[in-house]
């Protein structure tokens, strides 16, 4: 317990010493090594807590590599740092998954503290797709193929409540529903689960076993060309989640691989 006591002051005494915007940046940079090693002696000092099973990132470029679920639970997840300044009135989400669930599964979970349902992605056992926007849904029925990575792309906006799912670069019948909304910018986003309160209330009867990657969000609809354009490996500068400059965190059993599709 001294020993974590004295690079807690350590650190503390680096960024104190520097009162110019400058040298302080340049005393976090310092302070990195500081933190690794805090991290290690935390890890030596207390090996049964959570730093175990929790894995914190800073913004990585994930270009090639996809989130692996393993098995099934309740407590393995991922929670994605997006960049949100004011309430949005549309967006874009798309991304790629592997699975051969044939259960419930949720593929983007996107929570307010008031409505933990503000954005949902979210494939039922009958095949249909429900996305909701806050807490209405709408569904869609794609055409049923055999387990393959596939593609998603949905859209909202506000002015007309005209929502869009593209699988695998092609649309399906627009729907409507929640004309007018605007989607809260406190959100918790997750991977893996689905958000029956915010940032938790996890069934591992909806969880997602398989892979997930190329999850990229804009505050805006992207047109159809630019939603092929994604489709086909493309982006268009993603202003919301950034899959080549991902902030994220890992919970539980949860890997990074490359991705098995192209």
């Amino acid at each position: 317990m001294e020993k974590l006591s004295l690079y807690f002051l350590v650190i503390i005494s680096l960024l104190s010493a520097f009162s110019q915007t400058a040298d302080l940046v340049s005393a976090m940079e310092s302070a990195g090594s500081f933190r690794d090693l805090l991290k290690h002696e935390t890890r030596a000092l207390y090996p049964q807590t959570f730093w175990s099973s929790v894995v914190f990132r800073s913004a990585l470029d994930m270009h090639t590599k996809a989130f692996v679920f393993p098995k099934e639970s309740d407590n393995s997840f991922v929670t994605l740092t997006a960049q949100l300044t004011k309430p949005l009135k549309a967006f874009t989400v798309c991304l790629h998954i592997y699975t051969d669930l044939t259960r419930d599964y949720s593929l983007f979970s996107y929570a307010t503290r008031q409505q933990d349902n503000e954005i949902l992605l979210f494939k039922g056992k009958t095949g249909v797709y429900s996305v909701s926007v806050g807490g209405a849904d709408v569904f869609f029925k794609p055409p049923e193929s055999s387990p393959t990575p596939m593609h998603f792309c949905v859209t909202w906006e506000s002015t007309s409540g005209i929502t869009e799912l593209w699988v695998d670069g092609k649309p399906m019948v627009r729907r409507s529903m929640k004309r007018g909304y605007s989607l809260g910018t406190e959100a918790s986003i997750v991977l893996g689960q689905e958000q029956d309160a915010f940032a938790g209330g996890f069934d591992k009867n909806q969880s997602l076993v398989g892979d997930i990657g190329d999850v990229n969000m804009w505050d805006y609809v992207l047109s159809p060309e630019e939603i092929n354009t994604v489709y086909a490996g493309g982006t268009f500068s993603p202003n919301v989640l950034d899959w080549r400059a991902l902030k994220y965190k890992t919970y539980g059993e949860v890997f990074v691989k490359r991705q098995l599709w192209p």
